[in-house]
């Protein structure tokens, strides 16, 4: 368990959430997922983001996911991503994560659309609104709108933010945000640059593949923020053919495959998403196998 009183500090899995073969949600395997991780070291989930397939799911099924990773964990391990269309609506799953009791949300900007600086910052300020802890989360491969250092500093100098998933993949901007807004806390977006990211001051990892392999991941982390090289590197090499994966469009595949080589359930996933390709799953399946023989699952 983090020892600070900010909940998205430590390393906080973006779950992915198993599926039924007739593609149900199966809570009672998505709970025992959720104590599985803290078990293994974890320190949070956070449901309901990309990995967990929030755009497939009906309003019934997100509001019971929070609801079922808070009863598991209890809510201040739990901060659910509150992504919508509109200002309107990620309100609306705020005030539900708060009265669930989670700790934080975490809110990507407007994607409907490519959104100016002037939107961006309405949406984050009608979101803080609601009472609780917003962390931002910069992912413009997929948005198309970027959370500039700059803007991130202007979002957490008006109050709407206190902390970034940073995934643009440009290491570069730590030392950019952490000049800006010194306050700001950077979290890790980007399983493939942890190390880098770690390196430069985060405070926090928003991670992909401790789903699959939750204790070396926990180990990586920490002794990456422990400026600990001698173990992190050797690690972080051991298991980068596993977390690239993160950064690409079938990362939840590959992480609910390799969930499914390690013995856990990842299983299928909603459409419009796809199985692998034949050499993906080859690819994933073998780099897995390889890290269970080098005992790090």
């Amino acid at each position: 368990m983090t020892t600070t009183s900010r909940p998205w500090h430590g390393v906080l899995v973006a779950t992915a959430l198993p599926l039924d073969d007739d593609l149900s949600v199966d809570y009672d395997k998505y709970a025992d997922h959720c104590t599985w991780l803290i078990a293994n070291g974890c320190d949070g989930v956070v449901p309901n983001g990309s990995l967990g397939e929030y755009q497939t799911l009906t309003p019934e099924e997100r509001t019971r996911v929070v609801e079922t990773a808070v009863a598991a964990i209890g809510g201040d391990r739990v901060m659910p991503g509150v992504a919508a269309y509109g200002a309107a609506e990620s309100r609306r799953w705020t005030e539900q994560a708060a009265e669930a009791g989670c700790g934080a949300v975490m809110l990507l900007p407007p994607n409907a659309y490519r959104a100016d600086d002037r939107a961006v910052v309405g949406h984050y300020a009608e979101v803080a609104a609601a009472g609780l802890p917003v962390v931002a989360y910069n992912n413009p491969i997929d948005t198309k709108v970027d959370l500039v250092p700059e803007l991130l500093a202007r979002l957490h100098g008006e109050g709407h933010i206190q902390g970034v998933k940073e995934f643009s993949g440009d290491v570069r901007r730590a030392y950019r945000i952490a000049e800006l807004a010194p306050e700001l806390d950077l979290l890790i977006g980007a399983d493939d640059v942890l190390l880098e990211l770690a390196v430069a001051g985060a405070k926090g990892w928003v991670a992909g593949y401790p789903n699959a392999l939750p204790r070396a991941s926990v180990e990586l982390y920490r002794a990456a923020v422990a400026q600990d090289l001698a173990t992190a590197l050797p690690l972080y090499r051991q298991l980068h053919p596993l977390l690239r994966w993160d950064s690409r469009v079938e990362f939840v595949q590959a992480i609910k495959l390799s969930m499914d080589v390690v013995g856990r359930h990842g299983g299928r996933c909603r459409p419009p998403r796809v199985e692998l390709l034949p050499e993906q799953e080859a690819a994933v399946r073998a780099a897995t196998e390889k890290a269970v023989a080098a005992g790090l699952a």
